[in-house]
């Protein structure tokens, strides 16, 4: 019987590509869709940083590149880390891949094995728990409600940690909620991991730059469980580079070993062209970061303003990325034409199918009562949608 293999057979189809996806189709039928399900800026990148991917081609930088990338990037990272977030790290810990998402799958591939257990706070973003499965580890949800700005505390990461835990994968800024961890809470997470030796941190920062409350911090920075954590960043969001398709993780030798030695066998190196791209945005100017978190952070407020004239909604403050999440359990249970929301991920198919606004119920990150929309998109579109999410929640009866 042909058939695709039990491995992929177990994954779930990302939700966030899948509405996007539907959101095109809507579009293509001449349906009036605002997409607010992708997570992706709306600006376009900065000019100098294509200029060097075009001086690249004419450079003729065509051939194979070193899996982990070019030095001279390694090393542009690497002075990143070091006057931004104060942390060492040589060239030789640092592995660019296609995309953070890479990164994260890359680490996860090299040291999870079957039946080890990663701890992933919910709500998570949609690929962390499959990418578990993939590896044949066990997914262990923590959950943090919209309550606790959907943060996880030290005492419940500590009552998740068995002796098969080996890794927590942590988020800050978050995708989906855009909940930032400050460096008392990270600090108190540091204590829990340091008492429990074998246990590896993964932390997503591709939201680094994408801060309304100040400094960003990370949890590399307590001594104590550094030579145990392996950042993930890279230049999709602050950049404004989607497309380019380049990420990277800071990590221990032999972390970074392994997934260099994996990554070669898979994909090799990420784009030439991408990679000088990016040593053009670490090396360059860096007002344009500046001037993009603004317009989120104006576009936060717009968001956060509007939601909450909606009654039954219940929102939160985001203090980073371009998300917001809030709790819509008051419309569960609820019907329109005969047809009954059952779930969130109902509640965002009608908003598509009756309001014309594409989002993503929160059941694909772990928060059932809860829906995502991004706010990466101008403020007038921002405006017209949440008018159009208002006047379709009001016909829920």
């Amino acid at each position: 019987m042909l058939q695709v293999s039990e491995r992929l057979a177990a994954l779930s189809p990302s939700e966030t590509l899948a509405m996007s996806q539907k959101s095109a189709e809507l579009k293509e039928q001449g349906v009036d869709v605002i997409n607010l399900s992708v997570g992706e800026p709306d600006f376009f990148t900065p000019d100098y940083i294509k200029e060097a991917g075009k001086k690249a081609i004419d450079d003729n930088f065509t051939f194979y590149a070193p899996v982990a990338g070019y030095l001279s990037l390694r090393k542009a990272i690497a002075g990143k880390l070091k006057t931004e977030n104060g942390l060492d790290y040589t060239p030789d810990q640092i592995v660019c891949s296609n995309g953070a998402k890479q990164a994260v799958c890359n680490v996860l591939l090299s040291v999870i094995g079957p039946g080890d257990e990663v701890i992933v706070p919910a709500p998570y973003w949609v690929s962390y728990v499959e990418m578990v499965k993939l590896a044949g580890g066990k997914n262990v949800v923590v959950t943090a409600g919209i309550e606790q700005d959907f943060k996880i505390t030290p005492a419940q990461l500590e009552a998740a940690v068995t002796p098969k835990t080996k890794a927590l994968i942590l988020c800050s800024p978050s995708n989906p909620t855009g909940s930032v961890y400050s460096r008392e809470e990270l600090k108190g997470l540091a204590e829990v991991v340091a008492r429990h030796p074998d246990l590896i941190v993964i932390s997503d920062e591709i939201y680094e730059h994408i801060n309304y409350v100040g400094k960003h911090e990370s949890i590399a920075q307590f001594d104590e469980i550094r030579g145990r954590v392996v950042i993930i960043n890279g230049v999709s969001k602050a950049y404004a580079m989607t497309g380019w398709r380049l990420g990277w993780m800071a990590a221990p030798k032999w972390i970074a070993a392994a997934c260099n030695k994996l990554q070669g066998q898979y994909t090799s190196s990420p784009s030439n062209i991408a990679q000088k791209a990016a040593e053009a945005a670490y090396l360059g100017p860096q007002d344009c970061i500046e001037t993009m978190r603004r317009a989120f952070e104006r576009r936060r407020d717009l968001m956060v303003s509007l939601a909450k004239e909606i009654t039954g909604l219940k929102v939160n403050q985001p203090k980073g990325a371009f998300y917001l999440f809030p709790d819509c359990s008051a419309y569960i249970g609820k019907s329109f034409n005969g047809k009954k929301i059952e779930n969130s991920a109902d509640l965002a198919m009608y908003l598509l199918e009756e309001g014309h606004v594409a989002s993503v119920g929160g059941l694909a990150f772990g928060a059932p009562s809860c829906i995502r929309f991004s706010y990466a998109t101008s403020e007038d579109l921002l405006t017209e949608a949440m008018k159009r999410v208002k006047k379709a929640l009001e016909n829920l009866k």
